[in-house]
């Protein structure tokens, strides 16, 4: 299964995987699934970093993929989704990991309770 990483479970997978529950962390590991970090993750840890929200000790191209994880364009499919989508959350990120979510038909590994209220996959 291809799977698409929420910023939040990026971060926790590199520095604290003890917050991911078991579940989660099991479809992380199984080496059956793809698991995925989005380039609007990238983007949005980029711009935190920018405004001093989030300190950046790493680069977080290298670490994904020293991790295993894939990298995931976002495509202009999904962009298009993003007009008519209602807006249970107001977050441009996550709103923009639901539109490639549904675009690409890949589930979502988040605990963002807002992220399940769209037409996606939740894991």
């Amino acid at each position: 299964m291809n799977i698409i990483i929420d910023t939040h479970i990026f971060l926790w997978a590199l520095s604290d995987p003890a917050r991911i529950n078991e579940a989660k962390r099991s479809a992380l590991e199984d080496l059956s699934n793809t698991i995925y970090v989005s380039a609007v993750t990238i983007a949005e840890l980029m711009i935190k970093a920018s405004l001093k929200k989030l300190r950046m000790g790493f680069n977080p191209l290298e670490m994904a993929t020293e991790s295993g994880f894939g990298l995931l364009d976002f495509k202009p499919e999904a962009a298009l989704l993003l007009k008519d989508m209602p807006f249970y959350h107001k977050d441009p990120f996550d709103r923009m990991l639901v539109a490639q979510s549904i675009a690409d038909n890949y589930p979502i590994m988040t605990e963002d309770p807002k992220i399940a209220l769209y037409n996606c996959r939740v894991i």
